[in-house]
């Protein structure tokens, strides 16, 4: 069977209609969920880029590549394939469209007026897991149209500003204007002209990544911003946080006020909506060719997003906004089914070898799913485990309890949440005296996993060869 690969870049699955949101609509995603295995509990391994994208690539935690940053993880595997390197080296044409490794946005995605050919930048991308690669260069906040910057803008005079900041632009011109358009349609160009051969495709799309930039015809539905809805806040909702667990992002440092809040909220359904009308073409293609029935189809994120909740924005917290992500996995003969088993990202690898026939590296630190796909009541996993380098934080998500560390030794603070009292992670509890031998438990399983993660550590390793 084909492998296509489709990952969203910064997206919470609570911004997906087939995840419950009863404001943004994304029929073509809701369709593939209809057909395939939607897992309500997929965690990612790191909660931003860099390490997400290089631990599901390579089959490796972060702790175990030693990449916690934004680095490509080829130094540290050695000869070791990557996931698409592993088809590729088996016969499969093995491409990429746009952003699977670490690339930024929208530095690594805009052009015009920095000199650099963004067409031929390939941020920590692996030459060696590819046949080909291609990348969609866009205009980003450069695009024409009605933008704002919504962050650090207090008074309105701020113009439009690229980095990793919130921006919103209401765009002028039709989708293949923009990276994801681009994507979508080079992704459709190459699943037509290697419907003959096995394939191994991954389709990257940035948004909904910032700035939030989409055409117009997008926007639509979410105007006015007015109508858009923030998460409930509780008051002193900080005063249990340890200082590492307030985001990074928060209404307070980034100065939103409720008008630019809900601006923000509104732009980010924006842009999935657009990346949802691109996947809808790719999977058109897919069915226009003949191939869904023998083409496995994964749709997810890099890792989750908060839109306010808590006040907090963006990604690196590990609350379940931030560590949680969407997975549909569709698999032709496989029946349709919703599962609430805990699973990981680093679990698709081994999962698509073992689907396809081909040999599984025993190597590899994730599970093979494949048995959830004929029995989704079935578990592979009693926890997910989750990391924030950059706040070197430490995640045990249980079904029932999600416990939070920063420092191996706990020393800048701990987490507990009883996720079946208190889905929305308002209320601390790892000082409460009835919770300490649930804290003690969890403290000595995250050491353990981080111990485990650690026996194949591939940074005082990198030239064994296993292939």
């Amino acid at each position: 069977m084909n492998v296509l690969f489709i990952i969203s870049d910064d997206l919470t699955s609570t911004a997906l209609s087939c995840y419950g949101n009863e404001v943004c609509h994304t029929p073509n995603i809701d369709a593939l969920a209809a057909r395939g295995t939607r897992f309500t509990q997929a965690y990612c391994q790191g909660t931003y880029c860099g390490p997400s994208r290089a631990s599901l690539m390579s089959g490796y935690y972060p702790h175990a590549t030693g990449v916690l940053g934004y680095k490509n993880p080829r130094p540290q595997i050695g000869d070791r394939s990557t996931w698409s390197q592993h088809f590729k080296d088996r016969g499969y044409y093995a491409a990429r469209v746009s952003k699977i490794f670490h690339m930024g946005v929208p530095g690594g995605i805009e052009y015009g007026g920095d000199g650099r050919d963004h067409d031929g930048y390939n941020g920590a991308d692996d030459a060696e897991s590819w046949t080909e690669r291609f990348n969609s260069p866009g205009p980003e906040w450069k695009a024409k149209g009605d933008g704002e910057t919504l962050e650090g803008n207090p008074d309105g005079k701020k113009p439009v500003v690229g980095g990793n900041t919130f921006v919103v632009v209401e765009a002028d011109g039709d989708d293949e204007v923009h990276s994801d358009g681009k994507t979508a349609a080079k992704a459709v160009e190459l699943i037509q002209a290697h419907k003959d051969n096995p394939f191994w495709l991954g389709v990257g799309f940035v948004r909904p990544h910032v700035p939030f930039v989409a055409p117009r015809k997008y926007y639509e539905p979410f105007l006015p911003y007015s109508s858009m809805a923030l998460p409930e806040k509780l008051p002193g909702d900080w005063d249990d946080i340890p200082k590492p667990g307030i985001n990074y992002k928060t209404s307070k440092n980034m100065r939103m006020d409720l008008r630019r809040q809900k601006k923000a909220v509104g732009g980010y359904y924006a842009s999935v909506r657009f990346m949802d009308a691109q996947v809808g073409k790719v999977l058109a293609a897919l069915r226009d060719s003949g191939l869904e029935d023998r083409t496995i189809v994964i749709f997810t994120s890099d890792h989750g997003y908060h839109l306010g909740e808590h006040d907090f924005w963006a990604k690196v917290s590990l609350r379940d906004e931030s560590a949680k992500v969407p997975l549909i996995i569709s698999v032709p003969g496989k029946a349709p089914a919703v599962c609430d088993s805990i699973v990981e990202l680093i679990d698709l690898y081994p999962t698509t070898a073992s689907l396809c026939g081909i040999e599984v590296p025993d190597r590899l630190q994730g599970k093979d799913l494949s048995p959830l796909l004929d029995d989704p009541e079935r578990t592979v996993r009693d926890a997910a485990f989750s990391v924030a380098p950059m706040r070197n934080g430490f995640l045990i998500r249980e079904d029932r309890w999600a416990y939070i560390q920063y420092g191996e030794d706990a020393k800048g603070g701990r987490e507990l949440f009883d996720m079946n009292q208190d889905p929305e992670q308002f209320h601390n509890l790892v000082n409460a005296p009835s919770r300490q031998s649930t804290v003690k438990r969890l403290e000595e399983k995250l050491a353990t996993r981080l111990r485990q993660v650690r026996t194949n550590d591939l940074t005082k390793n990198k030239t064994t060869k296993t292939r």
